[in-house]
């Protein structure tokens, strides 16, 4: 007679999934990146870099050359800097979600991924550079226009 038992440990497992749901592989992760791995991300931005006025054509490009990506977006941004992406994708035919994680706000804004692995090394776009203001030029006495170095 052939008896078979389960270990303590699977049954311990099987209970907790039935009160909890299904174990989640890097929870940490996920919740970071907007409910998504670091492996399938194509490209990241920042809150802020979410919020600038203009779209970075980075992000615009990225979606012209990957039409089976999915556009996920921080539900817990305001909607007005949210819609330039929105607009952007359904105008390149990308799925897009708003995801809002009420007990966790990680700072990444917006998150362009694929649905498999592609372990893309740098996902991350430096912010746009900031044009220096010019300073006012010194203005020169009429004995130093007159008598020049």
């Amino acid at each position: 007679m052939e008896m078979i038992c389960l270990e303590r440990k699977t049954v311990e497992d099987v209970l907790q999934q039935g009160i909890y749901g299904p174990l989640e592989t890097k929870p940490d992760e996920r919740r970071k990146y907007l409910g998504t791995l670091r492996e399938r991300i194509i490209v990241v931005l920042t809150k802020s870099q979410v919020a600038e006025t203009k779209i970075y054509p980075q992000v615009e490009q990225l979606m012209k050359e990957n039409s089976k990506a999915q556009l996920l977006l921080n539900g817990n941004m305001v909607y007005e800097e949210l819609s330039k992406y929105v607009k952007l994708a359904a105008k390149n035919k990308i799925e897009h979600k708003i995801v809002t994680n009420k007990e966790h706000d990680t700072d990444i804004g917006l998150v362009l991924a694929m649905s498999y692995a592609i372990d893309k090394e740098d996902i991350c776009i430096s912010p746009k550079m900031q044009i220096p203001e010019k300073l006012p030029e010194k203005k020169r006495s009429l004995f130093a226009k007159l008598f020049k170095r």
